[in-house]
C-alpha cells in the first residue's frame, strides 16, 4: 500500500515531526517528516503520519465527521471499503451518514464498513462472506494516503469487479485531485506542506544526490558510517 514507507534516514525522526493542521478544523492534524523515503510507487520528501487520525478517537471522529459534512446530501452509500487501517474513521463515517440520514439501499439504513485482503499473488479480493456487501452497492472508498493513485486505481478495478458502484473516494492526504472522473476529497493534499514532492522511484533527484556523494566519499578512500 502506498501509506507503507520506509525511512533510510530513519535516526532521530521522533525530534523532526512537523505538524500541520486541516483547513476543516484545528483538531484534525497532520504530522509529517521531512527526509528521503520510499513508497511502493515513488520515492517522497516526507513520510506522512497517519497514525494518530487512524486511532485516536477524537481525531479519527473529526475526521469522519469533516469528510460525510463535504458530501452531496443526496449521496447514496451502502458501503464504506476501507484501506491503510482506515477502519476506525470508517466506522465514524457511517455513524455520520446514518446521524445525517443519508440515503441507503440497506435494510434498516445501516452501513458497512469492510476491508479487502491480499490473496498469494497480491491481488486485492473480498472474502465470500464480503461480497454481499460490496456486490450491486453504492460504495464509497477511503484511504489514509494517496501518493500517485495506482493504490486507488486498483482499489476502483477491484470494487467494480465485484459489481460495486463507487460514488466517492476520501483519502485523509492525497497528491491526486482526481481519478476515474471521481474527485478525490481529502482532509490534506499537497498545498498543506511546503515543498512536498513525490518522484519516480528511477527518476529520484535524492537518490541521484545520494549516489553522488557516495561516489565522492568512495573516491577519496574514506567510507560513509
Amino acid at each position: 500500500m502506498e501509506e507503507k514507507d520506509s525511512s533510510w534516514e530513519g535516526e532521530g525522526m521522533e525530534n523532526k515531526v512537523m505538524k500541520f493542521y486541516s483547513k476543516a478544523g484545528n483538531n484534525i492534524i497532520l504530522r509529517a517528516i521531512p527526509g528521503h523515503f520510499a513508497t511502493s510507487h515513488s520515492h517522497i520528501n516526507y513520510y506522512v503520519d497517519m497514525t494518530g487520525l487512524k486511532t485516536r478517537r477524537s481525531e479519527a471522529a473529526a475526521v469522519g465527521k469533516a469528510f460525510v459534512q463535504r458530501l452531496p446530501i443526496e449521496t447514496v452509500v451502502d458501503t464504506i471499503v476501507c484501506l491503510d487501517g482506515c477502519e476506525v474513521i470508517g466506522a465514524y463515517m457511517a455513524e455520520e451518514l446514518e446521524m445525517g440520514n443519508f440515503p441507503s439501499m440497506n435494510m434498516h439504513n445501516t452501513v458497512y464498513v469492510v476491508t479487502p485482503e491480499f490473496n498469494m499473488n497480491n491481488q486485492m479480493i473480498f472474502r465470500d462472506n464480503l461480497v454481499g456487501e460490496i456486490q450491486g452497492k453504492n460504495v464509497l472508498l477511503l484511504l489514509a494516503t494517496t501518493t500517485t493513485g495506482m493504490t486507488m486505481r486498483r482499489s476502483l478495478e477491484c470494487i467494480e469487479y465485484y459489481g460495486g458502484k463507487v460514488q466517492g473516494i476520501c483519502s485523509v492526504f492525497s497528491a491526486v485531485k482526481s481519478i476515474n472522473g471521481l474527485r478525490v476529497e481529502a482532509m490534506f493534499d499537497t498545498s498543506d506542506i511546503p515543498g512536498y514532492q513525490a518522484y519516480e522511484v528511477h527518476n529520484c533527484p535524492m537518490c541521484k544526490a545520494k549516489q553522488k556523494l557516495d561516489a565522492m566519499v568512495n573516491g577519496y578512500g574514506y567510507s560513509r558510517l
